[in-house]
């Protein structure tokens, strides 16, 4: 899942070891989660986005987003 985390961070100066201890994670996960190797649980996907004063979907961005219709034709 692609993110926006890392600019984010930097534009607050923070470290990964910053943002991690504010989440209560790992600084390890911060970095799988920046480099799209890990995807948040959406508990934390919501504590990242109130954290950074934004709505979740500003942050995260699903790779294969796909639009299912409600009434297939």
């Amino acid at each position: 899942m692609k993110n926006i985390i890392r600019v984010l961070r930097a534009e607050r100066r923070w470290t990964q070891a910053d943002l991690a201890k504010m989440l209560g994670v790992s600084r390890n996960s911060v970095n799988a989660i920046e480099n799209g190797k890990y995807d948040p649980s959406l508990p934390l996907a919501f504590k990242i986005a109130r954290l950074f004063e934004r709505p979740v979907e500003d942050i995260f961005e699903d790779e294969e987003e796909k639009v299912i219709p409600l009434h297939p034709k």
